[in-house]
C-alpha cells in the first residue's frame, strides 16, 4: 500500500509541523460518525493532481462546498484535556525512505530535488497562505488545514489512534499543504473565524478546502466558524 500511495503522490510533480511515524498515511474510508471512519466526500482527479485552479488535490466545487457546510453540525468547541500531538501520529512513513512531508514537498514544489534519504534538497515553492515564493525547503512547514488541536477540540478527541493518523496524513483529501512557515505559524491552531490567510486571493480555495475536511471527517463547526467560511467561500468566481 505504502508504494502505491507514495507512486500517486509523486505523479502530482508539484508538493510546519515537524516529526516522525511509522505506517501509511492512509484515506479515511466509509462512515462520518465520530470514533468510526471518515466517508471519501470527494475524490481528486483520475491522475492524481489538483483541479485546474486549485492547489490542493479532493477538492469541491464552490456549489458543494456549500451544500458540505450547511449540513455541518454546530457546536460549542469542546476541551481540550488530554490533548497531545503525539496522539495524531505524523509524519508517516510512505515508503522509499519517503514520509508524508517528503510527500507533500514533493507534490507542492516545482522542480524539486531530493537526497538519498528523500529529503528535498533543491525546489521551488509558492505558499498559498502569503504568496512568498521559497527556494529553501527548510523554511517550508507542511500545514494540517484544519489543525490537528481545532480536530480534537471538534470530534477527533474520540477517535481511535488509526482514525487520527489518517486524519495526520491524509494525501486524498485538502488537508495538506506546504505554507511557509511563517504563516503556519501565524495559524497555529486557530479556525478560520480567528485567523484568515494574509493572502485573501487564497480564500476560495481556503474555505473550500477546511469545509471538505471537516466534513469528511465529521466534524463539528461552530457559528463564527460556519459564518467566516460562508464568507470565504463568497470570494469564489464560480
Amino acid at each position: 500500500m505504502a508504494g502505491t500511495v507514495l507512486a500517486a503522490s509523486l505523479l502530482l510533480g508539484l508538493a510546519g509541523c515537524s516529526g516522525t511515524g511509522t505506517g501509511v498515511g492512509k484515506s479515511p474510508a466509509d462512515g462520518a460518525k465520530p470514533g468510526g471512519s471518515a466517508p471519501v466526500s470527494s475524490a481528486p482527479p483520475a491522475d492524481g493532481k489538483p483541479a485546474s485552479g486549485d492547489v490542493l488535490p479532493g477538492m469541491v466545487s464552490t456549489a458543494a462546498a456549500r451544500t458540505q457546510l450547511a449540513a455541518l453540525k454546530v457546536a460549542p468547541p469542546g476541551t481540550m484535556s488530554g490533548y497531545s500531538r503525539d496522539k495524531f501520529t505524523h509524519w508517516a512513513e510512505q515508503g522509499s525512505k519517503c514520509d508524508t512531508r517528503e510527500v507533500i514537498l514533493q507534490r507542492d514544489g516545482k522542480g524539486v530535488t531530493r537526497d538519498a534519504e528523500c529529503k528535498a534538497v533543491s525546489g521551488t515553492w509558492t505558499s498559498l497562505y502569503d504568496g512568498v515564493v521559497v527556494t529553501e525547503a527548510s523554511k517550508m512547514d507542511i500545514d494540517h488545514m484544519v489543525p490537528l488541536a481545532e480536530g480534537w477540540r471538534s470530534g477527533a478527541a474520540g477517535w481511535d489512534a488509526a482514525k487520527r493518523k489518517a486524519f495526520a496524513n491524509d494525501l486524498t483529501h485538502p488537508q495538506l499543504l506546504a505554507v511557509t512557515a511563517s504563516s503556519n505559524r501565524s495559524k497555529g491552531d486557530q479556525s478560520p473565524d480567528l485567523w484568515q490567510p494574509p493572502s485573501k486571493d487564497s480564500w476560495c480555495q481556503y474555505g473550500r478546502a477546511w469545509t471538505t475536511v471537516k466534513s469528511a471527517y465529521g466534524l463539528t463547526t461552530t457559528e463564527p466558524e460556519k459564518k467566516m467560511l460562508s464568507t470565504m467561500l463568497d470570494t469564489c468566481t464560480s
